[in-house]
């Protein structure tokens, strides 16, 4: 099932969630995820994490993996280990927006969430 987005590219003004990613084959592997955030507006914070599940339905307390919190475009990834988490099936992204100061308080920004499986060179220095 990998590569594939687990979010596609979108715009977004409030929080929220994608749906959820089958891993097929990809299970138990080291994975890298990528946000690619290609638009953002002055005076906001984006803050995606991922999670896990072993149904597609039931994600658990704590995210597996949170980026830093971001407040310009760009394209960031992170090495997401799921051998560490052997009944891990499915995935999403959750995401947080916030805006302050200037303008008008709704947030608006352009960002994506992309997941391929690590080479062994790539998980391994990570």
């Amino acid at each position: 099932m990998l590569p594939n987005f687990i979010l596609p590219e979108s715009s977004e003004r409030q929080d929220g969630a994608s749906e959820p990613l089958d891993l097929g084959s990809s299970r138990g592997k080291p994975l890298l995820i990528t946000l690619g955030i290609t638009r953002v507006i002055e005076q906001e914070t984006l803050d995606v994490s991922i999670w896990g599940s072993a149904d597609g339905q039931e994600w658990g307390a704590k995210p597996l993996l949170v980026f830093p919190q971001k407040f310009y475009c760009g394209v960031y990834t992170l090495v997401l280990d799921l051998a560490q988490h052997p009944g891990v099936t499915h995935l999403k992204a959750q995401w947080k927006m916030s805006r302050w100061g200037r303008g008008t308080p709704e947030p608006l920004c352009g960002f994506y969430v992309f997941a391929k499986e690590a080479s062994a060179g790539a998980s391994a220095s990570a």
